[in-house]
């Protein structure tokens, strides 16, 4: 088995790693909405559909055998705290381009998740280099808490961008709001720019 690229994201680089509005912390908090869904992995799934020419659907033993990165990252949480080197290993998005062959049309993702729970993404985003579905955090699997089995990991956007327990991925032609961002949260969600609410 291949060793795992390693990835840094460029946040990480900045002299001042810590965006305007923010506060340090050591602990990773745990917030969502409602109950934490169990997901059983054996009968977990992925789709990718949409503006694709051929919808997909991998289990989950096919999906963590697709070729894993590792990502050293920051977290920046909307409620102003932030987390500091984090270490992510996963599928990076950038595998999902040989799956499915995207239509030229495509420019948004929208990222579907248990719990009905979705969030939105311009393909330049969800592309980037150190965004990845993410398995273990800092060595360990992924708790159901922190959104285990799989996660997406979004490093330069606020977290709840990084949405949890993703269970599949669907390309779209025009933006459409997740489900924060139908609640208020701003469309994108850059902490450099405190994009924070609509």
């Amino acid at each position: 088995m291949n060793k795992p690229k390693f990835i840094k994201s460029p946040d990480i680089l900045r002299t001042n790693r810590v965006p305007p509005g923010q506060h340090v912390t050591e602990r990773w908090p745990t917030l969502h909405h409602g109950q934490t869904p169990q997901i059983d992995t054996k009968s977990w799934q992925f789709r990718i559909f949409g503006l694709v020419d051929e919808e997909k659907t991998l289990n989950y033993d096919e999906f963590i055998a697709l070729p894993n990165i590792k990502v050293l990252s920051d977290i920046h949480c909307v409620t102003t705290w932030s987390r500091l080197n984090n270490l992510w290993e996963g599928i990076s998005t950038s595998v999902l381009k040989d799956l499915a062959s995207i239509q030229a049309e495509a420019k948004y993702v929208l990222v579907h998740a248990a719990g009905g729970f979705t969030t939105n993404l311009s393909l330049e985003d969800f592309f980037a280099e150190d965004v990845l579905f993410a398995l273990k955090h800092d060595g360990q699997p992924l708790s159901s808490e922190h959104g285990g089995p799989v996660r997406l990991v979004v490093p330069r956007l606020y977290f709840w961008k990084s949405a949890k327990w993703v269970n599949g991925i669907e390309f779209l032609d025009k933006n459409q709001p997740g489900f924060w961002e139908a609640g208020g949260y701003h469309m994108h969600g850059d902490p450099w720019k405190e994009e924070r609410y609509a």
